[in-house]
């Protein structure tokens, strides 16, 4: 395998319904067969769900910050708990790890337990953000794959890599192969927030930004072949 251990950073819109809320068990179903045959090529694999197909609290304009993003780590919460039962039935050893303290549902984070967890080749959905609020979900991803030494962090979105402007605006947006992340924050590209580029960067964790419309393409990726966009430190 090209990474050993790795970062997968998916959005809650990847387990959303056609309204783009809730969840659509299909979407939930072909996630869990890739994390299993993620599992079964030996790779070390921990998942971070963001939660925006439940919560989007940061737009509504007559709720406290702190609040609405405390809601936003429940959400992440029950997402990660809803692919990792997905997981766990398909007799992959699997455990939430949660930032914030729900000790009958989830463990809590511990960095060294995580790591151990890892290196027995249990699949770990992280859960609740960091833990504090202003940090987005990439934010957690980036932040855990430092503590965990992840070799890459893989994020999956609607487009297939990063784009010099909006593909969904601009007919002639260019699709990069590879970029630096010096170049990503330069720049203000839409990959990840100031903050996860900022982590990626400094602890040295690659990002490759792909396309989940084709659940494959993780495997295909992990594999060695080159699809979406490279982001180098």
């Amino acid at each position: 395998m090209l990474y050993k251990r790795v970062m997968l950073k998916l959005s809650g819109e990847a387990l959303a319904s056609e309204t783009k809320y809730g969840i659509d068990d299909n979407k939930v179903q072909i996630l869990a067969k890739m994390v299993a045959e993620i599992h079964k090529l030996g790779v070390e694999l921990a998942v971070v769900i963001g939660g925006g197909n439940y919560w989007r609290g940061r737009t509504n304009p007559h709720m406290d910050r702190v609040t609405a993003d405390q809601i936003g780590m429940l959400a992440t919460t029950m997402n990660a708990m809803t692919v990792a039962d997905a997981v766990g039935k398909l007799n992959v050893d699997c455990r939430v790890l949660n930032a914030i303290s729900m000790p009958t549902i989830s463990e809590p984070y511990i960095q060294k337990k995580a790591v151990r967890y890892l290196e027995n080749k249990t699949v770990l959905f992280f859960a609740g953000g960091t833990g504090s609020p202003f940090f987005s979900t990439d934010s957690g991803a980036a932040l855990r794959a430092a503590e965990i030494n992840a070799d890459v962090m893989l994020k999956a979105t609607q487009v297939d890599g990063v784009y010099d402007k909006d593909p969904n605006q601009f007919s002639d947006a260019q699709r990069y192969t590879r970029i630096s992340l010096q170049d990503v924050m330069a720049n203000g590209l839409a990959v990840v927030d100031a903050t996860a580029a900022a982590l990626c960067n400094d602890n040295n964790i690659p990002l490759i930004v792909f396309s989940i419309k084709d659940p494959n393409n993780v495997i295909r990726i992990l594999q060695g072949e080159k699809l979406g966009t490279l982001v180098l430190p």
